[in-house]
């Protein structure tokens, strides 16, 4: 594991205070030739071949029909990619036989008559911040994160090269009816190494709402070879480079042409902002030990730097199928040698995320989902391990301004099934639309003009939440 829409009705400025200037978008059109290249086709994704400008201009065309609230409210999904146990983690049987109960004992947390795995400490003792789901249906789910991501059961894995039947995510539903909670950053970011296996995208939607690739944003918002905004500390430096190239200019119709969105693609870039949230080594050192240097740590703080830069919806995935304990025999070994190791980590992340979030005023604002795509099977089998298990799992929810501290729903005496307030994949979806001021009731539009509804079946925000 260890590793590393709106649009604008105006162009910005960007200033340094009384005594620096920046240049404007409209000002370094004039910087250079490859530099006013490079800043025509500034892409944020790289998806598709949309530039910069082209996406935003669909986000922004979205933005106008969707109505995206206006107040700052993130969500931050944690996707355990392989299917956690809810046996081993946060559903624990005591006075279960040993071959279901597993080679765990479990431990009390701060909300009273709820108990979690041993290896959860912190957790168990931020239980009054957090909500534990364990009703929650992953019936429709397989071994790909389509179906939860999506929170749609409609949206299945199918092997024939037509994957979620055109649904999109809940992330890039949130990318096209509210937007980013900042015009600088991109709605739905995703940071994952693995990403066609842990991230679900936009589907039929369309290219413009695809999540944002994290390992390429940084980069993608570097200023070209040659450009430097700190140089360019003033006009007349900057007059004698746009004269210098003046007849090229003038010559060129599609600069004197430049739409705002395009100015708005090249203002994001000179911002700086996402390159900022990226500079991890501008973070407390105790901090970073604080979350865990290791993947899953790592991401989870650059997840906490991307919402406070104005991201509206990050996904973060350790690593991929490093949930999938079948046993000792594979690759993620089984629950003693596989599950054990990783819950120390998976325990200090949240922890300290929640921590860092309430410390500096934000967790009210951001909502914090850890699922993966399904539980495990209540029998441990021969090889220590636990097979793959779709009819319940476990997950945990925090912040958000939400009711917590509570457990919701139940399964039987061993963990096979529901006993108790089944939760659904649309039942999430409504939630997270609910909470971020999106119409759970709102449409989007396919290729062939037919209106898909953003939560399907019946789906209804959790109730016991809000």
């Amino acid at each position: 594991m260890e590793e590393q829409a709106g649009g604008y009705a105006h162009e910005i400025s960007h200033r340094r205070g009384a005594s620096g200037w920046r240049p404007t978008s409209r000002d370094l059109l004039g910087a250079g030739s490859t530099s006013r290249r490079w800043f025509m086709r500034a892409g944020l994704s790289g998806i598709a071949g949309l530039s910069a400008a082209q996406l935003l201009q669909l986000r922004a065309e979205a933005a106008i029909a969707g109505k995206p609230a206006s107040k700052p409210k993130s969500v931050i999904v944690f996707w355990l990619s392989g299917g956690p146990s809810h046996l081993d983690m946060w559903d624990p049987k005591p006075d279960a036989p040993s071959e279901v109960r597993g080679p765990f004992g479990s431990i009390a947390t701060n909300v009273p008559g709820v108990r979690f795995c041993e290896h959860l400490p912190r957790q168990a003792a931020i239980m009054d911040k957090l909500t534990v789901i364990r009703s929650m249906d992953c019936s429709a789910s397989n071994h790909t994160p389509i179906t939860m991501q999506a929170g749609n059961p409609l949206a299945q894995r199918t092997d024939d090269n037509r994957e979620g039947g055109g649904y999109p995510s809940m992330g890039s539903i949130v990318a096209k009816l509210r937007g980013s909670n900042d015009p600088n950053m991109p709605a739905f970011v995703g940071l994952a190494d693995s990403w066609k296996a842990d991230v679900w995208g936009a589907g039929h939607m369309g290219a413009a709402f695809e999540p944002v690739k994290g390992s390429e944003l940084s980069g993608r918002f570097e200023l070209p070879k040659g450009v430097n905004l700190d140089r360019l500390s003033s006009r007349e430096a900057l007059r004698k480079q746009f004269d210098q190239l003046r007849a090229d200019v003038d010559s060129n119709a599609a600069i004197e042409h430049v739409d705002r969105y395009t100015r708005q693609a090249i203002d994001m870039v000179c911002s700086g902002q996402a390159q900022r949230a990226f500079q991890l080594d501008k973070e407390d050192p105790k901090l970073r030990d604080a979350y865990g240097r290791d993947s899953l740590g790592t991401k989870a703080l650059l997840a906490r730097r991307l919402v406070e830069a104005g991201v509206s919806y990050v996904m973060v995935s350790g690593a991929w199928g490093y949930f999938d304990h079948h046993g000792d025999n594979v690759v993620w070994k089984g629950i003693e040698k596989g599950l054990k190791p990783l819950l120390p980590r998976v325990d200090q992340t949240l922890a300290t995320l929640v921590a860092d979030l309430e410390g500096r005023g934000l967790l009210e604002s951001t909502l914090i989902v850890m699922m993966g795509e399904f539980g495990r099977s209540p029998v441990i089998n021969r090889e220590a391990g636990r097979e793959h298990w779709t009819h319940v799992m476990s997950m945990v929810l925090a912040g958000g301004g939400l009711r917590h501290g509570q457990v919701i729903g139940a399964t039987d005496s061993k963990g096979y099934g529901i006993n108790q307030r089944k939760v659904t994949p649309q039942d999430l979806a409504a939630t997270l639309f609910t909470y971020l001021g999106i119409d759970p009731n709102a449409s989007w539009v396919n290729p062939q003009g037919r209106p898909i509804p953003i939560v399907v079946e019946g789906g209804q925000p959790i109730a016991e939440l809000f």
